[in-house]
């Protein structure tokens, strides 16, 4: 009873800061108990560049307001100036142009026609700035279909269907083809590369999206394997040879490239190792760890001095001697018949033992300032996939997933090279890509 007790409390006393739970599942969750407490002043520092209306030149619509004259002593009055103020507002329109093609007919009554423009292929048609907008809001913003539809129909008097959408969506894919070959190849020959992989639900079926990013590209892929068969698919992870961020997923090992793990997950799992199973030094390791990480922040280049290298692996390897003390290999009982196979250790000496074998990617942000300290970057990108999820509930078909991660990876692309989405989804209806993917080409 005494076990089942103690596992039974070891499960629900895991939450979002010493787990992998996601903190949208942690609703009882302490906010903002991390943080430190600040110096500074709320509201704006000093320094800071504030952003505020200022008064434009030539604005596109004057209204004069006269003097009620009537109110006024009786006597003679004439114009000298005037006090002016501006109001910035929007107006939503449906602009529709009609494109007229000249026919020139000779004596003979032969007909010549004046070519339409290449993108103009209907009698009726949506412009390149309604398919940007609509797809933006939907692969962007993450609106469901009907009320991208909705907002459409009720703000620009404009009709459009889910299927109309759905048709922009698989037409940005399309055109997005040379873009995702670009941005792999980018990837590739990157010298870091943040991987992770989450879980998602297409058609009721478990499915994981696997993300390959750095700070200047994304890609994202939906497969129904999470292993080396659905990376060796996507073809990045398998041609890197940098230096590849992760979370400890095993499967990453198997990739022959230069390692590092993700120190906000071992934060996490130090927490844990703390609260629930009492252990100092899980404590005295998160705390050295964010030193370190504090330590580099404000280095020169973000690297430090090989002195100060050398101190924080000792007190690294110190605190692990210290653990092992505190946290030692489970003895066999001499009643029980010996069993096959390893034995089984707690959670916290399996922390412990992976500290110890794996010191130098645990400690890779230290010693090469391109390598960050956690695999934020990558689970930054997967977060708002997340969010889809919760909205939607689910991807309906494969070919949905595909559309979403093939788009999102260009939008969050192009984030990365403060590029518009709205301009770069216009220019890719238009069959052309911004400058920085050219360039990379």
């Amino acid at each position: 009873m005494l076990l089942v007790i103690r596992l039974l409390l070891n499960r629900f006393g895991l939450n979002s800061e010493n787990s992998s739970t996601p903190p949208s599942q942690d609703l009882n969750r302490k906010r903002g108990s991390k943080r430190t407490k600040s110096q500074k002043k709320p509201g704006g520092q000093s320094g800071h560049v504030g952003t505020c209306l200022e008064p434009i030149k030539n604005p596109d619509r004057i209204e004069e307001i006269s003097v009620d004259r009537s109110q006024l002593p009786k006597g003679k009055y004439h114009v000298v100036g005037y006090q002016a103020r501006q109001v910035f507002d929007i107006e939503i329109n449906r602009v529709v142009t009609e494109y007229r093609a000249q026919i020139l007919e000779d004596q003979f009554k032969k007909r010549y026609i004046a070519e339409f423009p290449k993108h103009i292929t209907s009698k009726v048609q949506y412009g390149l700035q309604v398919k940007a907008h609509a797809v933006y809001m939907s692969q962007y913003q993450l609106l469901p279909h009907e009320r991208v539809c909705d907002y459409f129909a009720q703000q620009m008097h404009l009709p459009l269907s889910a299927g109309t959408l759905f048709n922009f969506n698989k037409s940005a894919y399309e055109l997005l083809e040379r873009f995702e070959t670009i941005a792999k190849k980018n990837l590739i020959n990157g010298s870091v590369l943040n991987a992770d992989e989450t879980g998602i639900n297409i058609n009721k079926k478990k499915h994981w999206l696997h993300v390959a990013a750095n700070p200047l590209w994304t890609h994202f892929y939906p497969h129904q394997k999470r292993g080396s068969e659905a990376m060796d698919e996507v073809g990045i992870l398998a041609n890197f040879k940098g230096i590849m961020v992760h979370d400890h997923w095993s499967t990453y090992y198997t990739y022959v490239c230069t390692h590092s793990l993700c120190n906000a997950h071992h934060l996490r799992e130090l927490e844990c190792a703390f609260e629930q199973d009492k252990q100092q030094w899980a404590d005295t390791m998160a705390k050295l760890l964010v030193e370190i990480k504090a330590a580099v922040e404000k280095s020169p280049g973000l690297l430090l001095p090989e002195v100060n290298q050398l101190a924080f692996r000792k007190r690294y390897r110190a605190i692990l001697n210290q653990g092992k003390a505190e946290c030692p290999l489970p003895a066999p009982d001499p009643d029980k018949p010996k069993k096959r196979g390893r034995i089984k250790k707690s959670k916290s000496r399996n922390l412990l033992e992976r500290l110890e074998h794996y010191e130098s990617d645990v400690l890779r942000f230290m010693v090469n300032p391109l390598v960050p300290f956690s695999n934020n970057l990558a689970e930054n990108d997967l977060r708002m996939t997340k969010v889809q999820q919760k909205i939607s509930g689910c991807f309906r078909s494969i070919e949905g997933a595909l559309i979403f991660c093939r788009i999102r990876g260009y939008l969050s692309t192009c984030r990365k090279h403060d590029v518009s989405m709205t301009d770069a989804l216009a220019l890719l209806f238009q069959g052309k890509m911004p400058a920085f993917v050219e360039a990379a080409a």
